[in-house]
C-alpha cells in the first residue's frame, strides 16, 4: 500500500491534510529539495492552505540529488513529518505537489519557472549555494555552477541564482508580471544579499535584464528557525510502524517553529501569517537575535563539542562545563542585542537551551560545523566586535574562535580523523601547514581573505585570549579547555 492509498486510513491520533491536495494547483517553486523545506514553509503553507485555500502547492526542485526528488514523486508529493519531543507526534502533509530533478529536466524547471501562475521562487540551499566570494561579498565567479553558468546557455543553468534569473528572463520576454523570490537560508539580510547576487548576475548576461529585475522584482527577507536533523534509518522505521506503510521522504524536526517575513511580495501569497508566521516592515532585529544568540552557540558547541566526543548536539547539553560556556555565549551575545518587538530575551535564551536540550533530536555536530568559514563571520566576530565595542566581555567568542581553528587539525580529542567540509579547506590546509605553533596558526587562519575583521585582528586582548584558549586545546585537549575556568 502507498502514502497516497493509506491517506483515507490515517490511524486515529495521526493529523493528514485538512484539504484536498488535487484541488489546488501549484504557486511556489522551491529550490533546494531538503529536509528543512518539508519541515518548515511546507509546513506555513499547508496550514496556510488549510486556513484559506488558493492555488498555493509547492513544486520541489532537487538542484544536484534525485534521491529526495524519486522518493517525493512516488509518493505524489506527500510525506510524514515526525514532531519529536517527550513523545512523537505524526502529521503526513500536502503541500508538495511533486518535485523536480534540474540537472535531468530543465526543459520541465523551465517551464515551471516561466509559468504566470508561478508567483514565488524561494530557497534552502545553505549559505554556500548562493555562490558569495567571502572576500567581496559578491557573486563569486570561480565557483563551479556560477563559472558554468556564466559561460553557457541560460536556458539550462546549474546554480540557483542562474536558475532564478533565467527564469525572470522568461517572464520579461513574455510581459508577465514577475515572481517574488523568496530566499529562506540563514543569511544575513538574505533577500538583499539574493537580489544583488542575481541584479550581478545579470548584468553580466543582459544589463537591461539586470535593471529590470532591480526595478520590478521583489526580494523579501526573511528570519527561519527550526532544527531539522537529516533523515535516518530511525525515521523511516518509525514512519512505517505509525503509517502501516513505506515513506521514503519522512522526516524529524522539533516542536518549535518561527519563521519571520518581511511583507512584500509583488504577486501575492499565501496566508502565512493564519499559519503563524510574523508578517514584519523590518526582519533584521529577529534575524540578529537568532543569528547571534543561537546559531553563534550552536557553532561554539559544534567545535568544542565534536572535538570533545559529543556526536550530538543533546549530548553536549549532558556536559555542564559546556553547558556553562554555552549559557555564557548567549548571555554575551544577548549584549549585542537592541530590543527585539515581542521578545523577552532572557526567556528566549532559556528556550534555546531547552531546545538543545531535546533527547528526542539528535541533530549531529559535525553537520552543524561544516562550512565554517561562511559561518563565522555573522555569527561570531560580528557579534564579537559589537560586544567589545559596547565594552561587554569577549571571551566566549575568542573561545569559539579558537574551538574551530582546533577544528581544521583534522582530527578529534581521541584521535579520530575528520574531513573538514568547507569551501575554503584548501586554504585553511596551507595555513595549517604554516602553523606549526599555537599561535602560528592563529595567526594563518585569521588572516585568510575577507575572514576575520581587521579590528579584531589588531585587537591585543582578542588574539591573546584566543590564542590562549586554542594552546589548551592544542597542547592538552578540547576537554580541558571547555574544564578550564
Amino acid at each position: 500500500m502507498t502514502l497516497l492509498e493509506r491517506l483515507d486510513q490515517v490511524p486515529a491520533g495521526m493529523t493528514k491534510p485538512a484539504f484536498d491536495p488535487a484541488a489546488h494547483g501549484v504557486g511556489i517553486v522551491h529550490l533546494g529539495l531538503g529536509a528543512f523545506l518539508r519541515a518548515h514553509l511546507a509546513i506555513y503553507t499547508e496550514d496556510a492552505l488549510a486556513h484559506s485555500g488558493g492555488d498555493w502547492r509547492i513544486l520541489a526542485v532537487g538542484l544536484r540529488s534525485r534521491d529526495s526528488v524519486d522518493a517525493l514523486n512516488a509518493q505524489h508529493g506527500l510525506y510524514t513529518l515526525i514532531t519529536r519531543d517527550a513523545e512523537s507526534r505524526y502529521r503526513v502533509c500536502g503541500a508538495i505537489a511533486g518535485a523536480v530533478h534540474a540537472p535531468s529536466e530543465p526543459q520541465r524547471l523551465h517551464a515551471a519557472l516561466a509559468a504566470e501562475t508561478t508567483r514565488i521562487v524561494s530557497l534552502t540551499i545553505t549559505e554556500k549555494g548562493y555562490g558569495i566570494d567571502a572576500r567581496t561579498n559578491g557573486l563569486d565567479s570561480d565557483r563551479d555552477d556560477i563559472a558554468a553558468d556564466l559561460a553557457s546557455d541560460v536556458s539550462a543553468p546549474r546554480s540557483a541564482v542562474g536558475w532564478i534569473v533565467a527564469g525572470l528572463a522568461a517572464r520579461r520576454a513574455a510581459g508577465a508580471t514577475p515572481f517574488t523570490v523568496l530566499s529562506c537560508d540563514n543569511l544575513s539580510n538574505n533577500g538583499a544579499v539574493l537580489k544583488r547576487l542575481v541584479v550581478e548576475f545579470a548584468e553580466r548576461r543582459d544589463p537591461d535584464l539586470a535593471r529590470w529585475i532591480a526595478d520590478s522584482v521583489s526580494f523579501p527577507s526573511t528570519m527561519v528557525d527550526r532544527i531539522t536533523p537529516a533523515q535516518t534509518e530511525a525515521t523511516r522505521t518509525d514512519a512505517r510502524a505509525a503509517l502501516g506503510c513505506e515513506d521514503h521522504a519522512a522526516i524529524e524536526t522539533e516542536p518549535f517553529s518561527q519563521w519571520v517575513i518581511e511583507d512584500d511580495f509583488g504577486n501575492g501569497r499565501p496566508d502565512w501569517h493564519l499559519a503563524g508566521a510574523v508578517m514584519a516592515h523590518d526582519v533584521a532585529p529577529y534575524e540578529r537575535m537568532k543569528l547571534r544568540m543561537l546559531n553563534g552557540a550552536h557553532s561554539l558547541i559544534a567545535y568544542a563539542g565534536f572535538l570533545a566526543g559529543h556526536d550530538n548536539v543533546r549530548d553536549a547539553m549532558t556536559d555542564p562545563a559546556l553547558v556553562r560556556r554555552v549559557e555564557t555565549h548567549m548571555r554575551a551575545a544577548a549584549q549585542s542585542l537592541d530590543p527585539v518587538p515581542g521578545i523577552d530575551l532572557d526567556a528566549y535564551r532559556s528556550a534555546l537551551l531547552a531546545r538543545f536540550a531535546n533527547r528526542a533530536i539528535a541533530h549531529p555536530t559535525y553537520q552543524i560545523a561544516m562550512d565554517g568559514t561562511q559561518k563565522l563571520p555573522p555569527r561570531i566576530f560580528e557579534t564579537a566586535t559589537i560586544v567589545r565595542n559596547r565594552d561587554g566581555d569577549i571571551a566566549s567568542f575568542a573561545f569559539a574562535t579558537a574551538a574551530w581553528m582546533a577544528y581544521t587539525r583534522g582530527t578529534r580529542d581521541d584521535g579520530t580523523p575528520y574531513a573538514l567540509r568547507d569551501p575554503r579547506q584548501v586554504e585553511i590546509a596551507d595555513a595549517s601547514r604554516s602553523g606549526k605553533t599555537p599561535s602560528a596558526l592563529y595567526d594563518a587562519l585569521a588572516s585568510l581573505p575577507g575572514f576575520m575583521p581587521a579590528s579584531l585582528r589588531s585587537d591585543d586582548k582578542w588574539c591573546a585570549t584566543t590564542i590562549t584558549h586554542l594552546t589548551t586545546m592544542l597542547t592538552k585537549s578540547m576537554r580541558a579547555a571547555i574544564d578550564a575556568t
